[in-house]
């Protein structure tokens, strides 16, 4: 195995041992000695690869918001008008860790990825910026919301609630 291939086992084993335990116990009950025991896998691999257990998770959730990226402009029926639908699509797909990050008081990951997703940048002028940051914050209430009353709306109704074409209620 060479050491790409070692590293891409190590962060799957790390990511894969850790969303297991999430769903016991909460992440500061984590110790990482542990977590790397359950792994199967040495804690300097883990600080090869991550700088905290926080950083596994964001590393995970930026790879399934990319997935959802690529997928969404690669798919020839998307447009701006399903964008919201198929996004939520994505959230529900991935119930289970997005329920988990926000039982576990950390939705603040799920909201940086959607500023990275926007492009919510320190460098972009104030009008920008503030732009981005009224969508990117907007989305995320959207989102934590929606996961805490148990996604109860298909991501065709919520795609329908948030676009321009709502109908009259």
């Amino acid at each position: 195995m060479n050491s790409i291939e070692k590293s891409r086992y190590v962060q799957l084993q790390i990511t894969k041992t850790l969303l297991e335990l999430l769903k016991e116990k909460n992440i500061e009950d984590i110790d990482i000695r542990y977590l790397c025991s359950k792994a199967g896998v040495g804690r300097a691999s883990f600080y090869r690869n991550y700088s905290s257990k926080e950083d596994v998770i964001l590393q995970y959730s930026n790879k399934l918001i990319q997935e959802w990226g690529t997928s969404f402009e690669n798919d020839p029926n998307s447009s701006p008008f399903n964008v919201f639908g198929s996004l939520f699509k994505h959230y529900k797909e991935h119930s289970s860790f997005y329920s988990t990050l926000v039982r576990q008081n950390m939705s603040y990951i799920i909201l940086d990825t959607i500023k990275k997703t926007v492009g919510l940048l320190p460098e972009l002028s104030n009008k920008e910026a503030y732009e981005k940051a009224f969508f990117a914050y907007g989305l995320y209430g959207w989102i934590c919301e929606w996961i805490q009353r148990g996604m109860q709306e298909s991501p065709e109704e919520i795609n329908q609630m948030l676009s321009h074409n709502q109908p009259n209620q």
